[in-house]
């Protein structure tokens, strides 16, 4: 008999949220179905877009109530561990494509006390993390080409999910699987189904007519009723 599968965690991304009122954005998603606020940063140099810095993450944090997940889409991000750390950061995403020394970075960042996670973009091979997936407590997949959101859910993701969950079994490793990009109500279920454990979701949660509370509460509850669906269809 199969055990249940944990509930996957809710990211929420600032990306999308109303930059002109971060303070109540953050305010507002304190008590709903967020686990994390995902805070995504771009230099423009990785990724042709520039977003928050380290000001931004320093007053978001003083409103915050989840963990704040910080990916990094920016080059030479071992030269800024610390102080996103300091900002307010309990997790740290770097990506494989910015890293050519991957293995220090990540000690880096675990030294720091944050949870340490890689990146890896549509077109890269999820095998090129095999000799650093031990170390690891978190993989994020990207689900769009990063550097903009509201961009549209590459389907290949699903397989690539698969294979991350396949590589970190080999691995021994209980790291954390992550979406990032085009996460909606039409993929969410099968993205848990292949092995996510964080989806990410940015346009689909502020964007919405309802407002962020109510569409995370929606996305929880279609997650909720989808593994009691798949459930169902196991016992059969």
């Amino acid at each position: 008999m199969n055990e249940p599968r944990r509930a996957p965690l809710l990211a929420p991304s600032f990306l999308a949220a109303d930059l002109a009122n971060l303070q109540a954005e953050t305010e507002r998603l304190a008590d709903s179905a967020a686990d994390w606020l995902h805070f995504d940063v771009m230099d423009g140099r990785f990724v042709p877009n520039i977003s928050f810095g380290l000001p931004v993450l320093q007053a978001v944090r003083r409103y915050a109530r989840q963990p704040i997940d910080v990916h990094l889409m920016i080059e030479e991000p071992q030269n800024y561990l610390a102080a996103f750390r300091d900002a307010g950061a309990d997790s740290i995403t770097v990506h494989y494509e910015a890293c050519p020394h991957l293995h220090r970075v990540v000690q880096q960042i675990k030294q720091l006390g944050c949870r340490a996670g890689v990146a890896i973009n549509p077109a890269t091979p999820v095998a090129l993390l095999e000799d650093i997936a031990a170390d690891l407590d978190l993989v994020l997949v990207m689900s769009v080409n990063p550097g903009f959101g509201g961009q549209a859910f590459i389907p290949n993701t699903l397989k690539k999910v698969s294979q991350v969950k396949s590589l970190l079994l080999d691995a021994g490793s209980d790291a954390l699987i992550e979406v990032d990009g085009g996460v909606s109500l039409a993929n969410a279920g099968p993205l848990v189904d292949a092995g996510a454990d964080v989806l990410v979701a940015g346009n689909f949660v502020f964007s919405a007519p309802e407002g962020p509370v109510a569409t995370l509460a929606k996305l929880r509850e279609h997650l909720a009723a989808w593994d009691t669906q798949e459930a169902s269809a196991d016992r059969r």
